[in-house]
């Protein structure tokens, strides 16, 4: 199985950054309105920045550090 740490950009330009392992799955689940409530007044939004990972716990790790980065440096991750 694979893990995936993501980053969304939301409608008010805003990011939402989280980990799962169904990347599709839960990037439709946030645009149902039944992702994060973060998201849920957000919407819609859009995938712009994903990596992937064996572990859940490698996957969680990378969550954790990119919701620390700063509007600007999500910005640039999402840029590339």
């Amino acid at each position: 199985m694979e893990f995936y740490s993501y980053i969304v950009r939301c409608a008010d330009g805003s990011y939402y950054c989280g980990y799962t392992n169904d990347l599709e799955k839960r990037i439709k689940t946030h645009n149902a309105g039944k992702g994060a409530k973060y998201t849920r007044a957000r919407l819609p939004v859009v995938l712009v920045y994903y990596e992937k990972f064996q572990t859940k716990e490698e996957a969680m790790s990378r969550e954790w550090h990119l919701k620390r980065l700063s509007h600007l440096e999500k910005e640039k991750l999402a840029n590339k």
